[in-house]
Order: structure tokens, then C-alpha cells, then sequence
């Protein structure tokens, strides 16, 4: 079984509070970007001695085991019902540590696939539930749809939000942002504006409205990703912002444009929506 783990952008994103388990609320809105996945393979095999057996191709992965989202997510599957002994193959496009919801993507695409194969498959609510045991945005992945998200990412409200047509280039420069760092340095404060109803006006407005919390502190560590922002808008993009914690950047354009000459030693590309 073949399947292919698509990257998340994020339109917009609030800190809003810190909880008492230790995580953040947030607000934003998630889209699926299915032009950049990764390819995601799991293959029973009854007679190999160990319950699953992990192998990749594509970008280096540094995680170790007990990192591996999709190991986790075999582990955790077991623990509620049977599963055979499976091989899984992951070749990974998608930048790691990049805000780009990849090593999730990963993770959940993995628990859709094994419930195909458990001998008791799960409710759609229990695959939920452990979804979000791999990670805050794990369960977007198991959605296909735009989404508001609110909790620690996991509360989703589907949109009605059409953006066919349109390009979007990323830009990731490389740099690995450290999540909890990220989190550690923003100040949690009620969003200064609906994103549920900001998404729905014209794309031209969102630019001074639809903002990440994360952007001043990565910029200001990092000034080169303030300057792919900036590259971008003089491209002629209609919008562009920081994805999650970054380091990715984005920007939406109403016709594909070239980025030959630009963003040299960088993961940049351009898809169609």
C-alpha cells in the first residue's frame, strides 16, 4: 500500500494562552498542500522475526528511533489491536524541522494506513484521539480539508476555503527552528482578530491581518527569513508569511511566477494549489 503525506501551510497563527498540561492554545488556519509529500509505502511481511521494520530514501533523517513518528504510530496501534508484521518505506521530500507538519503528516498517513490492516479498525474518533498523541497537528492530517484550528491544534473546524488556481511558492532556507524554543519566547495574548473570518475577504487585505506569532522571534534570530518574506512580497505575492514555527516561508501568487536566479542554497519551489 502506497500512500503520499502532504504538507500543511499555516494562514495565520495566534499563541493565545499557556496550559496547565505545558502546551499552547493557538489559533490558526491549516491548509493541505498535496503537490509536496512525501511517499509513504507499508508492506506486510508475516515472516520477518521483528514487528516492523523501517527504512527511508529522499532528505537525510536525523531522528532517532523513538523520534520516528511513524514507528510511534505502529506502537501505538498495537497497543489497541492486532496488526501484522509490516515493512514501511518513507521517501521524504518534504524539509524537516521546517513548519511544514512533514514528520506528522508522516505519522498520521501511517495510522490511516495500518487501521486498513488491523484486525479490528478503529472509529474515526479513536484514530483521533491517538493522532494526537503523536503530535499537536496530527490530526489535521487525518482530515484532507482546510481547516480552523484551535487547542493545541487538535479542536478542527472545516472551511469553506477555495483556493484553486492560485500558486504558492516555498522557501525554506535550511534553518531547523527548535519548536519548544519557539514557544518558550512568545508571549500568549488573545488573537487580534478572527482568522475565520479574515480568510474570507479578499487576499489583498490579509497581509497586514493575517500574522504569525512566531515571525519576531525567528526574525530576529534569524534575519534571512525576514528577507525571504520580503523577496517574496517583490515577486509579486499576493500574501506571504511564515509557516507554524518556521523556518519555511510562503507566499500565494494569482499566476505562476519565476524564481529562477532566486533563493539560491535553498529548498525553494513553486506548486499549483
Amino acid at each position: 500500500m502506497i500512500t503520499y503525506p502532504y504538507a500543511k501551510l499555516n494562514l495565520g497563527l495566534f499563541v493565545t494562552g499557556k496550559r496547565p498540561d505545558g502546551y499552547h492554545n493557538i489559533e490558526t488556519v491549516f491548509i493541505p498542500l498535496p503537490t509536496l509529500c512525501d511517499i509513504l509505502e507499508i508492506v506486510p511481511t508475516p515472516r520477518q522475526s521483528e514487528n516492523i521494520r523501517f527504512t527511508h530514501s529522499g532528505l537525510p533523517m536525523e531522528c532517532d528511533e523513538g523520534e520516528n513518528l511513524c514507528i510511534k504510530a505502529y506502537e501505538l496501534m498495537s497497543q489497541r489491536g492486532e496488526l501484522p508484521k509490516v515493512v514501511i518505506h518513507l521517501h521524504k521530500q518534504i524539509p524537516i524541522g521546517a513548519g511544514l507538519g512533514g514528520g506528522s503528516a508522516d505519522g498520521a498517513f501511517t495510522l490511516s494506513m495500518l487501521n486498513t490492516m488491523a484486525s479490528r479498525p478503529l472509529s474515526a474518533t479513536d484514530l483521533h484521539s491517538i493522532a494526537l498523541n503523536l503530535g499537536s497537528d496530527c490530526p489535521f492530517f487525518l482530515m484532507d480539508i482546510p481547516c480552523f484550528a484551535t487547542g493545541r491544534g487538535e479542536m478542527l473546524e472545516p472551511l469553506s476555503l477555495n483556493l484553486k488556481g492560485l500558486y504558492v511558492v516555498v522557501v525554506n532556507p535550511g534553518i531547523s527552528i527548535s519548536t519548544g524554543y519557539a514557544y518558550s519566547q512568545v508571549k500568549p495574548q488573545t488573537a487580534p482578530f478572527d482568522l475565520r473570518r479574515i480568510v474570507t475577504t479578499p487576499m489583498e487585505q490579509w497581509r497586514n491581518q493575517v500574522s504569525n506569532d512566531f515571525e519576531k522571534i525567528v526574525f530576529l534570530q534569524h534575519p534571512e527569513v525576514e528577507r525571504i518574506k520580503n523577496d517574496l512580497y517583490a515577486l509579486g505575492a499576493i500574501y506571504a508569511i511564515m509557516s507554524g514555527s518556521g523556518s519555511t516561508v510562503f507566499g500565494l501568487f494569482d499566476s505562476k511566477p519565476d524564481i529562477k536566479g532566486l533563493f539560491s542554497n535553498m529548498f525553494a519551489q513553486v506548486y499549483p494549489i
